[in-house]
Protein backbone atom coordinates (compact mmCIF):
# COMPACT_ATOMS: atom_id res chain seq x y z
CA UNK A 1 0.00 0.00 0.00
CA UNK A 2 2.82 2.55 0.96
CA UNK A 3 4.70 1.31 -2.18
CA UNK A 4 1.94 2.19 -4.42
CA UNK A 5 1.21 5.64 -2.85
CA UNK A 6 4.82 6.33 -2.74
CA UNK A 7 4.78 5.35 -6.52
CA UNK A 8 2.29 7.68 -7.46
CA UNK A 9 3.50 10.60 -5.75
CA UNK A 10 6.72 10.20 -8.07
CA UNK A 11 6.75 12.45 -10.78
CA UNK A 12 6.26 10.41 -14.55
CA UNK A 13 9.27 9.70 -16.29
CA UNK A 14 10.30 12.32 -19.00
CA UNK A 15 9.08 11.51 -22.73
CA UNK A 16 12.84 10.97 -23.56
CA UNK A 17 16.47 10.96 -22.94
CA UNK A 18 17.98 15.07 -23.48
CA UNK A 19 20.06 15.27 -26.27
CA UNK A 20 23.88 13.59 -26.03
CA UNK A 21 25.36 16.66 -24.65
CA UNK A 22 27.86 18.27 -27.70
CA UNK A 23 30.65 18.57 -25.28
CA UNK A 24 31.09 15.02 -25.43
CA UNK A 25 30.41 14.18 -29.10
CA UNK A 26 32.79 11.28 -30.05
CA UNK A 27 36.14 14.08 -30.32
CA UNK A 28 37.57 10.88 -32.36
CA UNK A 29 35.79 11.65 -35.34
CA UNK A 30 36.03 15.30 -35.45
CA UNK A 31 39.50 14.24 -35.49
CA UNK A 32 39.81 12.36 -38.31
CA UNK A 33 37.65 15.14 -39.85
CA UNK A 34 40.58 17.61 -39.25
CA UNK A 35 42.98 15.47 -40.62
CA UNK A 36 40.79 14.94 -43.69
CA UNK A 37 40.60 18.00 -44.70
CA UNK A 38 44.41 19.42 -44.21
CA UNK A 39 45.05 15.96 -46.58
CA UNK A 40 42.82 17.13 -49.20
CA UNK A 41 43.24 21.04 -48.78
CA UNK A 42 46.89 20.42 -49.08
CA UNK A 43 46.43 18.30 -52.06
CA UNK A 44 44.45 20.44 -53.97
CA UNK A 45 46.69 22.99 -53.29
CA UNK A 46 49.57 20.75 -54.43
CA UNK A 47 47.35 20.33 -57.57
CA UNK A 48 46.45 24.04 -58.07
CA UNK A 49 50.47 24.68 -58.10
CA UNK A 50 51.48 21.95 -60.31
CA UNK A 51 48.60 23.07 -63.03
CA UNK A 52 49.89 26.93 -62.98
CA UNK A 53 53.83 26.16 -62.89
CA UNK A 54 53.12 23.21 -65.33
CA UNK A 55 50.32 22.52 -67.26
CA UNK A 56 49.66 25.97 -67.96
CA UNK A 57 53.36 26.53 -69.29
CA UNK A 58 52.79 23.53 -71.80
CA UNK A 59 49.63 24.23 -72.46
CA UNK A 60 51.15 27.78 -73.68
CA UNK A 61 53.65 26.03 -76.10
CA UNK A 62 50.69 24.26 -77.75
CA UNK A 63 48.41 27.37 -78.26
CA UNK A 64 51.77 29.24 -79.77
CA UNK A 65 52.58 26.88 -81.99
CA UNK A 66 49.14 27.00 -84.29
CA UNK A 67 49.33 30.78 -84.02
CA UNK A 68 51.26 33.25 -86.62
CA UNK A 69 53.14 36.09 -85.82
CA UNK A 70 50.42 38.48 -85.06
CA UNK A 71 48.68 36.28 -82.62
CA UNK A 72 45.85 34.95 -84.79
CA UNK A 73 44.78 31.42 -85.08
CA UNK A 74 46.42 30.27 -87.85
CA UNK A 75 45.76 25.96 -87.37
CA UNK A 76 48.59 23.91 -89.23
CA UNK A 77 49.74 26.73 -91.62
CA UNK A 78 52.96 27.51 -89.67
CA UNK A 79 53.05 23.90 -89.42
CA UNK A 80 53.12 23.15 -93.45
CA UNK A 81 55.75 26.60 -93.38
CA UNK A 82 58.32 24.91 -90.71
CA UNK A 83 58.35 21.53 -92.41
CA UNK A 84 58.12 23.67 -96.36
CA UNK A 85 61.60 25.06 -95.19
CA UNK A 86 64.77 22.99 -97.52
CA UNK A 87 66.78 23.07 -94.53
CA UNK A 88 64.15 21.76 -91.59
CA UNK A 89 64.21 17.89 -92.54
CA UNK A 90 67.87 17.70 -93.16
CA UNK A 91 68.28 19.16 -89.83
CA UNK A 92 65.85 16.85 -87.95
CA UNK A 93 67.90 13.82 -89.94
CA UNK A 94 70.88 15.48 -88.63
CA UNK A 95 69.69 15.54 -84.68
CA UNK A 96 68.31 11.48 -84.97
CA UNK A 97 71.67 10.62 -86.70
CA UNK A 98 74.08 12.03 -84.01
CA UNK A 99 71.38 11.11 -81.09
CA UNK A 100 71.23 7.74 -82.07
CA UNK A 101 74.96 7.56 -82.63
CA UNK A 102 75.74 8.67 -79.16
CA UNK A 103 73.32 5.80 -78.10
CA UNK A 104 75.14 3.39 -79.89
CA UNK A 105 78.37 4.57 -78.39
CA UNK A 106 77.27 4.93 -74.66
CA UNK A 107 74.73 2.18 -73.79
CA UNK A 108 77.22 -0.70 -74.59
CA UNK A 109 80.19 1.03 -72.77
CA UNK A 110 78.16 1.66 -69.76
CA UNK A 111 77.14 -1.68 -69.79
CA UNK A 112 80.62 -3.28 -69.96
CA UNK A 113 81.24 -0.64 -66.92
CA UNK A 114 78.47 -2.08 -64.70
CA UNK A 115 79.32 -5.23 -65.58
CA UNK A 116 82.61 -5.10 -64.36
CA UNK A 117 81.15 -3.06 -61.38
CA UNK A 118 78.46 -6.00 -60.58
CA UNK A 119 79.56 -9.08 -61.97
CA UNK A 120 83.44 -9.07 -61.24
CA UNK A 121 85.91 -9.02 -58.68
CA UNK A 122 88.24 -5.93 -59.69
CA UNK A 123 89.37 -3.68 -56.94
CA UNK A 124 88.66 -0.08 -55.75
CA UNK A 125 85.08 -0.64 -57.23
CA UNK A 126 83.89 2.37 -54.88
CA UNK A 127 86.65 4.52 -56.84
CA UNK A 128 85.97 3.54 -60.83
CA UNK A 129 81.98 4.07 -59.95
CA UNK A 130 82.73 7.67 -58.23
CA UNK A 131 84.60 8.67 -61.55
CA UNK A 132 81.63 7.03 -63.82
CA UNK A 133 79.31 9.78 -61.80
CA UNK A 134 81.94 12.78 -61.96
CA UNK A 135 80.11 14.04 -64.92
CA UNK A 136 76.55 14.55 -63.33
CA UNK A 137 78.61 17.53 -60.95
CA UNK A 138 79.25 19.04 -63.88
CA UNK A 139 77.15 21.73 -66.92
CA UNK A 140 76.15 19.87 -69.66
CA UNK A 141 78.79 22.72 -71.54
CA UNK A 142 82.27 21.11 -69.47
CA UNK A 143 82.76 18.66 -72.15
CA UNK A 144 82.16 21.03 -74.82
CA UNK A 145 85.02 23.04 -73.70
CA UNK A 146 87.28 20.20 -73.20
CA UNK A 147 87.26 19.01 -76.41
CA UNK A 148 88.15 22.10 -77.82
CA UNK A 149 91.31 22.40 -75.77
CA UNK A 150 91.83 18.67 -76.56
CA UNK A 151 90.96 18.41 -80.66
CA UNK A 152 90.33 22.39 -81.60
CA UNK A 153 92.68 24.41 -83.39
CA UNK A 154 95.05 24.87 -80.45
CA UNK A 155 94.12 21.51 -79.11
CA UNK A 156 96.76 19.01 -77.78
CA UNK A 157 95.53 16.49 -80.50
CA UNK A 158 94.14 18.72 -82.98
CA UNK A 159 96.23 16.52 -85.70
CA UNK A 160 94.07 13.23 -84.93
CA UNK A 161 90.59 14.66 -85.32
CA UNK A 162 91.80 17.26 -88.33
CA UNK A 163 89.78 19.99 -87.10
CA UNK A 164 86.30 18.31 -87.06
CA UNK A 165 85.87 18.21 -83.85
CA UNK A 166 83.47 21.21 -85.13
CA UNK A 167 80.60 19.06 -86.05
CA UNK A 168 79.38 15.14 -85.92
CA UNK A 169 82.35 13.92 -84.12
CA UNK A 170 82.70 16.84 -81.59
CA UNK A 171 78.63 16.50 -80.13
CA UNK A 172 78.93 12.83 -80.22
CA UNK A 173 82.02 12.81 -78.10
CA UNK A 174 80.64 15.62 -75.90
CA UNK A 175 77.16 14.26 -75.02
CA UNK A 176 78.49 10.54 -74.53
CA UNK A 177 80.40 12.33 -72.27
CA UNK A 178 77.43 14.06 -71.02
CA UNK A 179 74.94 11.15 -70.90
CA UNK A 180 77.32 8.06 -69.80
CA UNK A 181 76.50 8.28 -65.97
CA UNK A 182 72.53 8.34 -66.97
CA UNK A 183 72.88 4.89 -68.55
CA UNK A 184 75.37 3.82 -66.26
CA UNK A 185 72.76 4.43 -63.20
CA UNK A 186 70.18 2.79 -65.07
CA UNK A 187 72.16 -0.46 -66.00
CA UNK A 188 73.73 -0.84 -62.61
CA UNK A 189 70.39 -1.42 -61.31
CA UNK A 190 69.32 -3.72 -64.10
CA UNK A 191 72.71 -5.90 -62.86
CA UNK A 192 72.62 -5.30 -59.26
CA UNK A 193 69.62 -8.16 -58.78
CA UNK A 194 70.71 -11.67 -60.00
CA UNK A 195 69.23 -15.50 -58.56
CA UNK A 196 72.78 -16.82 -58.06
CA UNK A 197 71.02 -20.35 -58.66
CA UNK A 198 70.92 -20.03 -62.58
CA UNK A 199 74.80 -19.29 -62.51
CA UNK A 200 75.31 -22.26 -60.64
CA UNK A 201 73.26 -24.41 -62.72
CA UNK A 202 74.66 -23.33 -65.76
CA UNK A 203 78.03 -24.01 -64.81
CA UNK A 204 77.12 -27.59 -63.02
CA UNK A 205 76.05 -27.78 -66.76
CA UNK A 206 79.15 -26.77 -68.16
CA UNK A 207 78.03 -23.82 -70.03
CA UNK A 208 80.70 -21.26 -71.09
CA UNK A 209 80.82 -17.97 -69.82
CA UNK A 210 79.64 -16.30 -73.06
CA UNK A 211 76.60 -18.82 -73.35
CA UNK A 212 75.63 -17.89 -69.83
CA UNK A 213 76.09 -14.23 -70.39
CA UNK A 214 73.61 -14.60 -73.52
CA UNK A 215 71.47 -17.29 -72.11
CA UNK A 216 71.08 -15.82 -68.63
CA UNK A 217 72.57 -12.20 -68.33
CA UNK A 218 71.39 -10.65 -71.26
CA UNK A 219 67.77 -11.81 -71.48
CA UNK A 220 67.44 -10.69 -67.85
CA UNK A 221 69.11 -7.11 -67.92
CA UNK A 222 67.58 -6.45 -71.69
CA UNK A 223 65.02 -4.40 -70.70
CA UNK A 224 67.48 -2.33 -68.76
CA UNK A 225 69.36 -1.83 -72.00
CA UNK A 226 66.50 -0.55 -73.90
CA UNK A 227 65.54 1.92 -71.48
CA UNK A 228 68.89 2.95 -71.44
CA UNK A 229 69.03 3.44 -74.94
CA UNK A 230 66.04 5.45 -75.12
CA UNK A 231 67.18 7.78 -72.50
CA UNK A 232 70.64 8.51 -73.51
CA UNK A 233 68.56 9.02 -77.20
CA UNK A 234 66.21 11.59 -75.62
CA UNK A 235 69.05 13.32 -73.47
CA UNK A 236 70.95 13.75 -76.66
CA UNK A 237 68.45 15.34 -78.86
CA UNK A 238 67.18 17.75 -76.25
CA UNK A 239 70.30 19.01 -75.17
CA UNK A 240 71.77 22.50 -76.54
CA UNK A 241 74.86 22.77 -74.67
CA UNK A 242 77.48 20.43 -76.50
CA UNK A 243 76.22 21.35 -80.00
CA UNK A 244 76.06 25.14 -79.37
CA UNK A 245 79.94 24.92 -78.25
CA UNK A 246 81.04 22.47 -80.82
CA UNK A 247 78.42 21.71 -83.50
CA UNK A 248 79.70 24.35 -85.85
CA UNK A 249 77.99 24.01 -88.93
CA UNK A 250 76.07 21.03 -88.06
CA UNK A 251 72.62 22.45 -87.09
CA UNK A 252 70.42 20.88 -84.67
CA UNK A 253 66.97 20.62 -83.21
CA UNK A 254 68.12 21.75 -79.32
CA UNK A 255 70.33 24.88 -80.87
CA UNK A 256 67.51 25.81 -83.38
CA UNK A 257 65.07 25.91 -81.21
CA UNK A 258 67.28 28.32 -79.08
CA UNK A 259 68.10 30.50 -81.88
CA UNK A 260 64.67 31.14 -82.73
CA UNK A 261 63.56 32.17 -79.44
CA UNK A 262 66.99 34.43 -78.33
CA UNK A 263 68.45 35.60 -81.95
CA UNK A 264 65.43 35.66 -84.05
CA UNK A 265 62.60 36.11 -81.63
CA UNK A 266 60.42 33.87 -83.57
CA UNK A 267 58.74 32.13 -81.06
CA UNK A 268 56.01 30.34 -82.54
CA UNK A 269 58.58 28.49 -84.87
CA UNK A 270 60.33 27.78 -81.47
CA UNK A 271 57.15 26.36 -79.69
CA UNK A 272 56.76 24.25 -82.94
CA UNK A 273 60.43 22.74 -82.61
CA UNK A 274 59.82 22.41 -78.62
CA UNK A 275 56.42 20.41 -79.55
CA UNK A 276 59.06 18.25 -81.52
CA UNK A 277 61.77 17.64 -78.97
CA UNK A 278 58.77 16.82 -76.99
CA UNK A 279 57.95 13.62 -79.12
CA UNK A 280 60.89 11.69 -78.64
CA UNK A 281 61.03 12.22 -74.41
CA UNK A 282 56.91 11.23 -74.18
CA UNK A 283 57.81 8.01 -76.77
CA UNK A 284 60.61 7.37 -73.81
CA UNK A 285 58.20 7.68 -71.13
CA UNK A 286 55.71 5.30 -72.28
CA UNK A 287 57.93 2.92 -73.60
CA UNK A 288 59.60 2.71 -70.49
CA UNK A 289 56.10 2.11 -68.58
CA UNK A 290 55.36 -0.46 -70.78
CA UNK A 291 59.13 -2.00 -70.15
CA UNK A 292 58.36 -1.83 -66.25
CA UNK A 293 54.88 -3.42 -66.88
CA UNK A 294 56.58 -6.90 -68.56
CA UNK A 295 59.46 -7.02 -66.59
CA UNK A 296 59.07 -9.81 -64.18
CA UNK A 297 61.53 -10.41 -60.98
CA UNK A 298 64.24 -11.20 -60.68
CA UNK A 299 64.27 -12.00 -57.57
CA UNK A 300 61.82 -14.83 -55.78
CA UNK A 301 61.57 -15.35 -52.32
CA UNK A 302 63.91 -18.83 -52.63
CA UNK A 303 66.73 -16.75 -54.92
CA UNK A 304 69.94 -16.56 -53.83
CA UNK A 305 72.19 -13.64 -54.19
CA UNK A 306 74.54 -14.24 -57.13
CA UNK A 307 78.52 -13.99 -55.70
CA UNK A 308 80.93 -13.64 -58.33
CA UNK A 309 83.93 -15.81 -58.32
CA UNK A 310 87.39 -15.04 -58.89
CA UNK A 311 88.53 -15.12 -62.48
CA UNK A 312 91.52 -13.80 -63.37
CA UNK A 313 91.25 -13.32 -67.20
CA UNK A 314 87.88 -12.27 -67.05
CA UNK A 315 88.84 -9.46 -64.10
CA UNK A 316 91.84 -8.38 -65.77
CA UNK A 317 89.75 -7.86 -69.12
CA UNK A 318 87.60 -5.51 -67.18
CA UNK A 319 89.90 -3.79 -64.90
CA UNK A 320 91.13 -2.69 -67.97
CA UNK A 321 88.32 -1.48 -69.61
CA UNK A 322 87.16 0.01 -66.57
CA UNK A 323 90.87 1.92 -66.44
CA UNK A 324 90.59 2.93 -70.36
CA UNK A 325 86.66 4.63 -69.76
CA UNK A 326 87.50 5.97 -66.34
CA UNK A 327 90.90 7.99 -67.87
CA UNK A 328 88.82 9.14 -70.70
CA UNK A 329 86.52 10.30 -67.99
CA UNK A 330 89.16 12.01 -66.37
CA UNK A 331 90.98 13.03 -68.97
CA UNK A 332 87.85 15.66 -70.25
CA UNK A 333 87.56 17.02 -66.19
CA UNK A 334 91.07 17.66 -66.36
CA UNK A 335 92.09 19.30 -68.96
CA UNK A 336 88.85 21.72 -68.61
CA UNK A 337 90.61 22.25 -65.35
CA UNK A 338 93.98 22.84 -66.36
CA UNK A 339 92.71 24.94 -68.97
CA UNK A 340 91.62 27.69 -66.30
CA UNK A 341 94.20 27.32 -64.03
CA UNK A 342 97.01 28.55 -66.87
CA UNK A 343 97.89 31.79 -68.55
CA UNK A 344 96.79 30.65 -72.34
CA UNK A 345 96.83 26.99 -73.30
CA UNK A 346 98.77 25.48 -74.67
CA UNK A 347 101.71 27.69 -75.27
CA UNK A 348 102.06 29.30 -71.78
CA UNK A 349 101.30 26.76 -69.36
CA UNK A 350 101.96 29.08 -66.56
CA UNK A 351 99.97 28.43 -63.50
CA UNK A 352 97.42 31.99 -63.46
CA UNK A 353 94.43 32.88 -62.26
CA UNK A 354 93.48 35.19 -64.44
CA UNK A 355 90.75 33.16 -66.34
CA UNK A 356 88.69 33.69 -62.30
CA UNK A 357 88.59 37.66 -62.80
CA UNK A 358 84.61 37.04 -63.60
CA UNK A 359 83.92 40.41 -62.95
CA UNK A 360 86.10 41.99 -65.69
CA UNK A 361 84.77 39.52 -68.26
CA UNK A 362 81.23 39.09 -69.78
CA UNK A 363 78.95 36.60 -69.18
CA UNK A 364 77.61 38.16 -65.21
CA UNK A 365 80.90 38.02 -63.06
CA UNK A 366 81.00 36.61 -59.72
CA UNK A 367 77.14 37.92 -59.40
CA UNK A 368 76.50 34.92 -61.67
CA UNK A 369 78.09 32.20 -59.17
CA UNK A 370 76.34 33.77 -56.34
CA UNK A 371 73.20 33.29 -58.29
CA UNK A 372 73.62 29.91 -58.34
CA UNK A 373 74.52 29.42 -55.20
CA UNK A 374 71.74 30.88 -54.23
CA UNK A 375 69.04 29.06 -56.78
CA UNK A 376 70.84 25.79 -55.75
CA UNK A 377 70.13 26.29 -51.97
CA UNK A 378 66.19 28.04 -52.89
CA UNK A 379 65.36 25.08 -55.32
CA UNK A 380 66.73 22.62 -52.50
CA UNK A 381 64.60 23.83 -49.62
CA UNK A 382 61.32 24.51 -51.36
CA UNK A 383 61.88 21.53 -53.64
CA UNK A 384 62.64 19.40 -50.85
CA UNK A 385 59.50 20.31 -48.93
CA UNK A 386 57.27 20.49 -51.17
CA UNK A 387 58.33 17.11 -53.11
CA UNK A 388 58.64 14.96 -50.25
CA UNK A 389 55.39 16.42 -48.79
CA UNK A 390 53.56 16.06 -51.87
CA UNK A 391 54.77 12.15 -52.21
CA UNK A 392 53.80 11.49 -48.56
CA UNK A 393 50.43 12.74 -48.96
CA UNK A 394 49.93 10.56 -52.49
CA UNK A 395 51.28 7.41 -50.00
CA UNK A 396 49.95 7.71 -46.68
CA UNK A 397 46.61 9.75 -46.98
CA UNK A 398 43.33 9.09 -48.70
CA UNK A 399 41.16 10.87 -50.74
CA UNK A 400 39.17 11.11 -53.97
CA UNK A 401 40.33 8.56 -56.34
CA UNK A 402 40.23 11.02 -58.96
CA UNK A 403 42.33 13.63 -57.24
CA UNK A 404 44.72 11.04 -56.66
CA UNK A 405 45.08 9.65 -60.46
CA UNK A 406 45.49 13.69 -61.77
CA UNK A 407 48.12 14.08 -59.38
CA UNK A 408 50.02 11.04 -59.97
CA UNK A 409 49.96 12.07 -63.79
CA UNK A 410 50.80 15.52 -63.25
CA UNK A 411 54.06 14.78 -60.87
CA UNK A 412 55.59 12.04 -63.49
CA UNK A 413 54.97 14.57 -66.50
CA UNK A 414 58.18 16.69 -65.88
CA UNK A 415 60.11 13.71 -66.32
CA UNK A 416 58.99 13.74 -70.58
CA UNK A 417 59.13 17.63 -70.47
CA UNK A 418 62.59 18.37 -72.06
CA UNK A 419 64.34 21.54 -69.71
CA UNK A 420 64.14 23.27 -72.96
CA UNK A 421 60.78 22.72 -73.48
CA UNK A 422 59.93 23.49 -69.93
CA UNK A 423 61.58 26.61 -70.59
CA UNK A 424 59.80 27.65 -73.48
CA UNK A 425 56.66 27.28 -71.82
CA UNK A 426 57.55 29.55 -68.76
CA UNK A 427 58.87 32.24 -71.49
CA UNK A 428 55.28 31.94 -73.17
CA UNK A 429 53.23 31.59 -70.15
CA UNK A 430 54.46 34.13 -67.42
CA UNK A 431 55.74 36.84 -70.13
CA UNK A 432 52.49 37.11 -71.13
CA UNK A 433 51.17 40.87 -70.34
CA UNK A 434 48.04 39.65 -69.18
CA UNK A 435 48.98 36.96 -66.42
CA UNK A 436 48.70 38.62 -63.20
CA UNK A 437 51.90 36.34 -62.14
CA UNK A 438 53.53 38.31 -64.78
CA UNK A 439 55.46 40.00 -62.47
CA UNK A 440 57.29 36.89 -61.66
CA UNK A 441 59.47 36.64 -64.94
CA UNK A 442 63.02 38.22 -64.85
CA UNK A 443 63.63 37.20 -60.42
CA UNK A 444 65.04 35.16 -58.93
CA UNK A 445 61.93 33.20 -58.15
CA UNK A 446 60.42 31.73 -61.43
CA UNK A 447 64.44 30.64 -61.59
CA UNK A 448 63.71 28.34 -58.27
CA UNK A 449 60.06 27.56 -59.57
CA UNK A 450 61.45 26.46 -63.12
CA UNK A 451 64.00 24.26 -61.69
CA UNK A 452 61.77 22.75 -59.07
CA UNK A 453 59.10 21.94 -61.64
CA UNK A 454 61.61 20.69 -63.54
CA UNK A 455 63.32 18.14 -61.07
CA UNK A 456 60.09 16.83 -59.35
CA UNK A 457 59.86 13.53 -60.98
CA UNK A 458 63.02 11.93 -59.94
CA UNK A 459 62.91 13.39 -56.82
CA UNK A 460 58.99 12.45 -56.23
CA UNK A 461 60.13 8.33 -56.66
CA UNK A 462 63.03 8.91 -54.29
CA UNK A 463 60.69 10.11 -51.90
CA UNK A 464 58.15 6.98 -53.26
CA UNK A 465 60.72 4.55 -52.68
CA UNK A 466 61.51 5.60 -49.42
CA UNK A 467 57.64 6.12 -47.80
CA UNK A 468 57.10 2.71 -49.58
CA UNK A 469 59.80 1.39 -46.68
CA UNK A 470 57.60 2.33 -43.83
CA UNK A 471 54.75 0.13 -42.81
CA UNK A 472 51.37 1.56 -43.16
CA UNK A 473 50.50 0.28 -39.38
CA UNK A 474 52.50 3.76 -38.35
CA UNK A 475 49.58 6.15 -39.51
CA UNK A 476 46.80 3.55 -38.36
CA UNK A 477 48.39 3.88 -34.79
CA UNK A 478 48.86 7.33 -34.93
CA UNK A 479 45.33 7.32 -35.82
CA UNK A 480 44.17 5.16 -33.38
CA UNK A 481 45.61 7.62 -30.32
CA UNK A 482 43.72 10.52 -31.65
CA UNK A 483 47.35 11.93 -32.91
CA UNK A 484 46.79 14.28 -36.17
CA UNK A 485 48.41 13.56 -38.90
CA UNK A 486 50.65 16.67 -39.22
CA UNK A 487 52.22 15.66 -36.03
CA UNK A 488 52.82 11.88 -36.98
CA UNK A 489 54.36 13.22 -40.31
CA UNK A 490 57.27 15.57 -38.29
CA UNK A 491 57.64 13.17 -35.25
CA UNK A 492 57.28 9.32 -37.49
CA UNK A 493 57.42 9.90 -41.18
CA UNK A 494 60.25 12.12 -41.71
CA UNK A 495 62.89 11.01 -39.22
CA UNK A 496 62.47 7.79 -40.71
CA UNK A 497 62.86 9.31 -44.09
CA UNK A 498 65.65 11.22 -43.32
CA UNK A 499 68.29 9.98 -45.66
CA UNK A 500 66.20 9.76 -48.64
CA UNK A 501 64.85 13.78 -47.55
CA UNK A 502 68.86 14.17 -47.49
CA UNK A 503 69.66 12.48 -50.92
CA UNK A 504 66.56 14.39 -52.60
CA UNK A 505 68.04 18.38 -51.01
CA UNK A 506 71.55 17.05 -52.52
CA UNK A 507 70.12 15.99 -55.70
CA UNK A 508 68.13 19.31 -56.39
CA UNK A 509 71.58 21.32 -55.43
CA UNK A 510 73.54 19.89 -57.99
CA UNK A 511 71.29 19.78 -60.92
CA UNK A 512 70.49 23.49 -60.12
CA UNK A 513 74.06 24.18 -60.47
CA UNK A 514 74.42 22.79 -63.53
CA UNK A 515 71.42 23.27 -65.52
CA UNK A 516 71.13 25.34 -68.19
CA UNK A 517 68.39 24.44 -70.79
CA UNK A 518 65.73 25.05 -68.48
CA UNK A 519 66.77 28.71 -67.25
CA UNK A 520 68.31 29.93 -70.61
CA UNK A 521 65.26 32.16 -71.35
CA UNK A 522 64.14 33.05 -68.18
CA UNK A 523 67.23 34.70 -66.71
CA UNK A 524 67.43 38.72 -66.26
CA UNK A 525 70.81 40.60 -65.90
CA UNK A 526 70.29 40.59 -61.95
CA UNK A 527 70.08 37.00 -62.10
CA UNK A 528 72.16 35.84 -64.39
CA UNK A 529 73.58 31.88 -63.36
CA UNK A 530 76.85 30.46 -63.64
CA UNK A 531 76.05 27.90 -65.90
CA UNK A 532 74.40 30.34 -68.13
CA UNK A 533 77.72 32.20 -68.09
CA UNK A 534 79.66 29.69 -68.97
CA UNK A 535 77.59 30.17 -72.68
CA UNK A 536 78.01 33.53 -72.84
CA UNK A 537 81.13 33.60 -72.18
CA UNK A 538 82.35 30.93 -74.84
CA UNK A 539 80.39 33.00 -77.18
CA UNK A 540 82.21 36.29 -76.01
CA UNK A 541 85.26 34.07 -77.23
CA UNK A 542 86.56 34.03 -73.88
CA UNK A 543 87.10 30.24 -73.22
CA UNK A 544 89.49 30.23 -70.66
CA UNK A 545 86.73 32.00 -68.18
CA UNK A 546 84.53 29.94 -69.50
CA UNK A 547 86.59 26.75 -68.41
CA UNK A 548 87.17 28.79 -65.07
CA UNK A 549 83.39 28.75 -64.20
CA UNK A 550 82.56 25.03 -65.15
CA UNK A 551 85.15 24.01 -63.16
CA UNK A 552 83.96 26.36 -60.35
CA UNK A 553 80.51 24.94 -60.50
CA UNK A 554 81.85 21.07 -60.56
CA UNK A 555 84.21 21.88 -57.07
CA UNK A 556 80.98 23.22 -55.78
CA UNK A 557 78.80 20.40 -56.84
CA UNK A 558 81.46 17.41 -55.55
CA UNK A 559 82.14 19.84 -52.49
CA UNK A 560 78.59 20.22 -51.31
CA UNK A 561 77.76 16.31 -52.32
CA UNK A 562 81.45 15.51 -49.70
CA UNK A 563 79.57 17.88 -47.19
CA UNK A 564 76.65 15.94 -47.22
CA UNK A 565 77.91 12.52 -47.23
CA UNK A 566 80.84 13.12 -44.38
CA UNK A 567 79.56 16.14 -42.65
CA UNK A 568 75.96 14.96 -41.66
CA UNK A 569 76.57 11.25 -41.62
CA UNK A 570 77.05 11.27 -37.72
CA UNK A 571 73.14 13.08 -37.50
CA UNK A 572 72.29 10.56 -39.80
CA UNK A 573 73.71 7.99 -38.05
CA UNK A 574 71.82 9.15 -35.09
CA UNK A 575 68.12 9.49 -36.02
CA UNK A 576 68.98 5.27 -37.84
CA UNK A 577 70.50 4.36 -35.15
CA UNK A 578 67.26 1.83 -34.70
CA UNK A 579 67.83 0.35 -38.09
CA UNK A 580 71.79 -0.97 -37.18
CA UNK A 581 70.41 -2.15 -33.54
CA UNK A 582 70.66 -5.45 -32.71
CA UNK A 583 68.05 -7.70 -31.10
CA UNK A 584 68.58 -9.34 -28.06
Amino acid sequence: MSASLAAASMPPPPASLPPYPAAVAPARWSHIDRDALLASGLKWLLLLALIVFLGLPLVSVLVLAVLDQQGVWSGLLPWQQLLSNPNFVPMVGRSIAVSAAVATLVVPLAYLFAYALHRTLIPLKGVWRAVALLPLLAPSLLPGIALIYLFGNQGLFKEWMNGNIYGFWGILLGQAFYTFPHALMILLSALSMADGRLYDAASAMGSSGWRTFRNVTLPATRYGIFGAFCLVFTLSITDFGVPKIVGGAYNVMAVEAYKAVVGQQQFGRGAMIGLLLLIPAVLTFVIDGWLQRRQRAQMSSRAEIYRPRRHWPRDSAYLLITLVISAALLLMLTVAIGASLVKLWPYNLQLSLMHYDFDNMDGGGWLAYRNSIKLAFGTSIIGTAVIFTGAWLLEKTRSQHYLHGLLRLLVFLPMAVPGLVLGLGYVFFFNHPANPLNGLYGSMAILILCSVTHFYTTAHLSAVTALKQIDPEFEAASASLNVPLLRTYLRITLPLCLPSVLEIFRYLFVSSMTTVSAVIFLYSPNTVLAAVAVLNMDDAGDVGPAAAMSTLILLTSAGFSLLMHVGIARWVRRTQAWRHTSRH
